[in-house]
């Protein structure tokens, strides 16, 4: 017999999970499929008709529309092939005569004759200033022409008197003269005879008449002098012109008299009514505006636009203010200079941040006369224009 062998391993602990076994369910076995009936013959269909795809309907639509938006893109900045032979800006407005009313003189404001918008007619009084200062300035004219007249009538009397006074200057120079000469003679005489023949007592008395004759001959002539002083003194000439000085005062008086009434300047429709009565208002005071019918277009055109621009092209005018109504003119005028150079405060160009803006040329358009609603353009509406360059 063999005998048992016995193991001296020493016993090790049981690490035997105890967990128990997952039992694995088998699955059913799967059905056997029943056998598949054999296809029945179709009876014969109809060709189907074709019918055309819906995208590609969808697909012209949307190009379609595309090309529609991209020529009204074209169409209303005026670009290529639409804006050939035609320059657009929208800078431009309605102009015209707009006249100032205002007074040659100052007062206070007695009447004012108008209201706001009224339609005048050239002369027709529109206000009036107090008249009563500039009538007292009248009578005081007329005061001064009277005054001056009745001192040019002294001034010819006084002339009248030294002149006579002159004459009888004269006269009295001639008799001295004739008294002289005598004596003068006598004095010759005897002093040709002898001592013995005529006493000393008559020698003197000769000689002493020469002196007297020649002394009263000289108070003549001094007093010539002073009649002719007196003749120039009584000048008609300064005193005439005196008179005529009054008179201007007095046209002037009467004139700025004539001034104290405002008249309309021109026919037209005012604009509104600034003055009121009892206003003090000084001479050069806006009172109101005269706007006279006359309109035309003034468009600001870009340098680069100014190529093909020419006096006597057609101009199409489009008023917003008046639903997009459309004008025709012509160009009549074409400013000499850009609207820049005309401007008080020009632009600085010399600095070193230097940026080159396209300047605008003014261009004068004339409309044509006889179109509907002309009249209710308004001086200052902005307007759009169209000019046509192309060449014929």
């Amino acid at each position: 017999m063999t005998p048992e062998i016995q193991n001296n391993t020493p016993e090790q602990p049981d690490t035997t999970d105890t967990t128990p076994p997952t039992v694995v369910e088998e699955a059913p076995p799967e059905p056997v499929a029943a056998e598949t009936p054999l296809p029945q013959p179709e009876p014969p269909q109809e060709p189907a008709q074709w019918q055309p795809e819906k995208h590609r309907f969808d697909s012209i639509g949307i190009l379609v529309a595309t090309v529609a938006g991209v020529l009204l893109a074209l169409y209303a900045f005026r670009l290529p092939p639409f804006g050939l032979g035609e320059v657009y800006t929208n800078n431009a407005y309605v102009r015209g005569n707009i006249t100032v009313v205002s007074p040659r003189v100052s007062g206070y404001v007695q009447n004012v004759l108008v209201r706001d918008f009224d339609t005048v007619k050239a002369g027709q009084p529109l206000v009036e200033i107090d008249r009563a200062p500039y009538l007292s300035k009248v009578e005081q004219a007329k005061a001064g022409i009277l005054a001056q007249q009745a001192a040019l009538d002294k001034t010819k009397q006084d002339r009248a008197s030294a002149q006579s006074a002159a004459k009888a200057g004269q006269a009295a120079i001639a008799n001295a003269q004739a008294v002289l000469d005598r004596a003068n003679r006598e004095w010759k005489r005897i002093k040709g005879v002898s001592n013995d023949a005529i006493s000393q007592s008559s020698r003197d008395a000769a000689q002493i008449a020469v002196k007297q004759a020649e002394a009263a001959l000289t108070q003549a002539k001094e007093q010539y002098a002073i009649a002719q002083q007196n003749i120039l003194n009584a000048g008609v000439g300064r005193e005439g012109a005196a008179i005529d000085n009054a008179k201007a005062m007095l046209a002037l008086a009467e004139q700025e008299l004539g001034h104290t009434t405002v008249y309309a300047p021109a026919d037209g429709l005012l604009g509104e009514v600034a003055v009121k009565k009892g206003q003090l208002v000084s001479a050069g005071t806006q009172l109101m505006s005269v706007v006279p019918a006359a309109r035309w277009i003034v468009a600001n055109i870009k340098e680069t636009d100014m190529k093909n621009i020419r006096s006597g092209q057609q101009a199409d005018i489009t008023v917003d203010a008046l639903g997009g109504a459309h004008f025709s003119g012509s160009i009549s005028e074409i400013a000499p200079a850009t609207a820049s150079e005309f401007s008080i405060i020009k632009a600085d160009s010399g600095t070193g941040n230097f940026v080159k803006i396209a300047q605008r040329i003014v261009v004068k358009i004339e409309l044509h006369p006889g179109q509907t609603d002309l009249h209710k353009l308004a001086p200052g509406m902005s307007v759009e224009v169209r000019i046509g360059t192309r060449q014929k």
